[in-house]
C-alpha cells in the first residue's frame, strides 16, 4: 500500500489533529513535484478534501486548501482535476470565512488555477472570485493583501476580457490607493496587478490613470526594493506604450525624467522596462523623443549599452536610441554627440554579440 493511500485513509481518521496532519503531509508531497501531484489526483483524494472544505474546521480548510494549492500549481491538467472534483465552489466559499488564514488559503489555490490560461481563469471568475478577492486586498492581514493581489494579477494577464472583469470589480482604485502601504512585497504584488490591466488596451490603460497611478507610481521609482522599482517602470511603460497621449501624460507627470533617474539607479534586468518605455515614448512623435532628450534620457542609455553585460539589456537600449534618433537630423545629431555611435559599432562588428544585438545595433 503506497503512502499517499495510507494519508488518504488517515484523512478520515476520527481525531481532527490526525485529519489535518495527513492533510499537510499530502500537501507537501504534491507539492515536491507532479509526479507526486498526479499520484494524489489518482488515489481520489480531491473528492474528500472537497468535501471537507465545506465542513472541517479551520485548521482542517487551511490545510486541505493547502493541498488543492500543491497539486494545481503543476500543470493546466493538474489544475483542471480540482476544477472537475468541484473544488472552485468551496474554495470561494473559503474566501467569505472569518478566518484570515482560511480566506488567504484559499486565495492560492484560485490563484494557482488561474495562472495556467485563459480558460482556468474564466472558470475563476464564473464561480465568483474577483468580487470576493477584491474584498481581500482590503482586509488588514498584509498576507492577505499580497495573495489576493497577485490572484488578481493572474486572472488579468490573459486577456483584455479578464482584464476588464477585474476593473468591473472595482480593482484599481483599491490597488492604486494601497500602493502607500510600506510592504515592499506588496508594492510589488500591486504594481504587477496594474501592469497586467494596463497591458492590454488603451482604455484599459486609461482606467488604471484614471484611478490616480500618477504621481504615487514614481515614489515607487525611489524605492529600496529593485523588485518594486522594475514593477513600476514596466507599468509606466504598459501605459506609455499604447498612444502618443498616453505617453505625452507620462510626459506631463514627470515620468519620463523619473524613469530616467531609476534606470541610473540600478542595474541589470531592474532597468529593461525602463529602457523599453524610454523607446516606447520616443517612437510616437518627435516631441515625445525631444521630451526624453531634454530629460537626458540619451547619457543614461549609452550607459546601459557600454555598462551591461548582457545582450537582451544592450539590444533594448540600442533599440531605444535608434526610436528617439530615427526623427530628424537634429534628433540624430542628439544621439551622436554623446559618443554612442563608436560603441554601437562595436557591438555590430563584435563575435560575442547575439544575432538580436546586432540586428538592434544596425536598425
Amino acid at each position: 500500500m503506497s503512502v499517499i493511500s495510507l494519508l488518504r485513509t488517515l484523512l478520515l481518521d476520527v481525531v481532527p489533529t490526525i485529519q489535518q496532519t495527513a492533510a499537510l503531509a499530502l500537501g507537501r508531497l504534491a507539492n515536491y513535484n507532479d509526479d507526486l501531484a498526479e499520484a494524489v489526483v489518482k488515489c481520489d483524494i480531491l473528492p474528500q478534501l472537497v468535501y471537507s472544505l465545506a465542513e472541517q474546521n479551520s485548521f482542517y480548510k487551511k490545510a486541505a486548501a493547502f493541498v488543492l494549492r500543491a497539486v494545481g500549481k503543476h500543470s493546466p491538467q493538474l489544475a483542471q482535476a480540482i476544477v472537475a472534483c468541484g473544488a472552485l465552489d468551496s474554495l470561494v466559499i473559503c474566501l467569505e470565512d472569518f478566518d484570515p488564514g482560511v480566506k488567504e488559503a484559499a486565495a492560492w489555490a484560485l490563484r494557482y488555477i488561474a495562472r495556467h490560461n485563459a480558460e482556468l481563469s474564466q472558470v475563476v471568475v464564473d464561480a465568483g472570485a474577483v468580487p470576493l478577492l477584491v474584498l481581500c486586498i482590503q482586509e488588514p492581514e498584509i498576507a492577505l493583501k499580497r495573495i489576493a493581489a497577485s490572484a488578481l494579477s493572474d486572472i488579468a494577464k490573459h486577456s483584455p476580457e479578464l482584464a476588464q472583469t477585474v476593473v468591473d470589480a472595482g480593482a484599481v482604485a483599491h490597488l492604486v490607493q494601497m500602493l502607500l502601504n510600506p510592504d515592499a512585497k506588496l508594492k510589488h504584488q500591486i504594481l504587477s496587478a496594474l501592469s497586467q490591466v494596463s497591458k492590454h488596451s488603451v482604455n484599459l490603460a486609461e482606467m488604471v490613470v484614471e484611478a490616480e497611478i500618477f504621481p504615487v507610481v514614481l515614489t515607487c521609482l525611489k524605492d529600496k526594493d529593485e523588485y518594486v522599482k522594475e514593477n513600476a517602470s514596466a507599468l509606466i511603460r504598459e501605459i506609455a506604450k499604447h498612444t502618443p497621449e498616453l505617453s505625452q501624460l507620462v510626459v506631463n507627470a514627470g515620468g519620463v525624467a523619473a524613469v530616467i533617474d531609476c534606470i541610473g539607479s540600478c542595474k541589470g534586468n531592474t532597468r529593461l522596462p525602463g529602457i523599453m518605455m524610454l523607446g516606447y515614448v520616443a517612437a510616437h512623435s518627435e516631441n515625445l523623443a525631444m521630451a526624453v532628450i531634454i530629460s537626458k534620457g540619451i547619457p543614461q542609455l549609452s550607459v546601459c549599452l557600454s555598462e551591461e553585460p548582457e545582450d537582451h539589456i544592450k539590444a533594448a537600449a540600442a533599440w531605444a536610441l535608434g526610436q528617439i534618433g530615427r526623427h530628424t537630423p537634429e534628433h540624430a545629431r542628439a544621439v551622436a554627440v554623446t559618443n554612442t555611435l563608436p560603441v554601437l559599432l562595436s557591438l555590430y562588428m563584435s563575435t560575442e554579440s547575439s544575432e538580436d544585438l546586432q540586428v538592434k545595433v544596425s536598425a
